[in-house]
């Protein structure tokens, strides 16, 4: 039996919490997963696992085993980075976490014109809101829009996130372009449900910021289906410029409030702090800043 393929999958099945879970996550059959267990149980002379058919618990030499293979697995992917970084052209799996708007628009297609240039490396593209832990999750990149408060990762600019105002020529047409944010009381306006008192928007007006309109005539949780309802004339969209910027460039939305839409926030790029990098990360980061002048 491979040993190190069987620690692998005995650290899946506890930390999967099954041998289905870990099935998955190491593309194997459960059987295989089964008779990976058995084969490590028996080489160790001893149970490592106590298994019913509602629930599977660690032993006392199971726990002593789980901490022990972690070690030998995290000596085993040091050992394999500390080779890869002897490569001279980026190579293997990076992953990637991006927010889920900004990250499909933006990130995906620079994914897609850097795997051109290095067909050895593999990306892993994680879009999601949720702040992922790079040292944790294994993340080798993230993606953050706004300040950056950690000082564990390195942190880069990468470009504004600017902010837009807009509706479709029918709406303004029906309804009149507004000149200030005070206009937006007579507006029917569009949210995203995600929107709260806590992390609204704020518009800068004559008099102090004014708050987008909260009584909104519709309020969506995906962006998408407000930028539709944008163009089909339902209301004022605020929404990231980088989302709607075919629709303004085709007429089907028209920027509105200039003036006054929001400070764009900042876009960051973070990794964790490494004396010698891999080249797959140093040339993925390159392609990205690059992708800003």
């Amino acid at each position: 039996m491979d040993k190190l393929r069987g620690m692998e999958t005995f650290m899946a099945v506890v930390e999967g919490g099954s041998f289905t879970v870990a099935a998955s996550r190491l593309e194997m059959s459960a059987v295989m997963v089964g008779k990976y267990i058995a084969q490590l149980e028996a080489q160790l002379g001893t149970r490592l696992l106590e298994r019913n058919t509602r629930r599977q618990s660690l032993t006392d030499a199971g726990r002593v085993y789980f901490e022990e293979a972690k070690r030998v697995l995290e000596q085993v992917a040091i050992a394999e980075s500390a080779v890869e970084r002897l490569r001279a052209a980026p190579a293997g799996t990076l992953r990637v976490s991006a927010p889920t708007s900004f990250g499909g628009c933006v990130i995906a297609p620079l994914t897609a014109t850097f795997l051109q240039r290095f067909p050895d490396v593999r990306v892993e593209l994680d879009l999601t809101n949720r702040r992922v832990d790079l040292v944790d999750e294994g993340v080798d990149l993230a993606i953050r829009i706004g300040d950056i408060h950690q000082d564990d990762l390195v942190a880069k600019y990468l470009c504004p996130y600017r902010m837009v105002i807009c509706a479709s020529p029918d709406y303004l047409a029906r309804h009149g372009t507004p000149q200030t944010p005070a206009d937006l009381s007579e507006h029917l306006c569009l949210s995203h449900t995600v929107w709260t008192a806590r992390n609204e928007w704020r518009l800068p007006g004559m008099e102090g910021e004014v708050r987008w309109k909260r009584d909104a005539i519709l309020r969506c949780n995906d962006g998408y289906g407000l930028r539709m309802a944008a163009i089909a004339g339902a209301g004022l969209l605020l929404q990231p410029e980088v989302l709607v910027a075919e629709e303004l460039a085709n007429g089907r939305l028209i920027r509105v409030l200039e003036q006054h839409t929001p400070q764009p926030r900042p876009v960051h790029l973070l990794w964790r702090q490494d004396l010698r990098p891999l080249p797959k990360l140093t040339q993925f980061i390159a392609h990205l800043v690059a992708s800003q002048h």
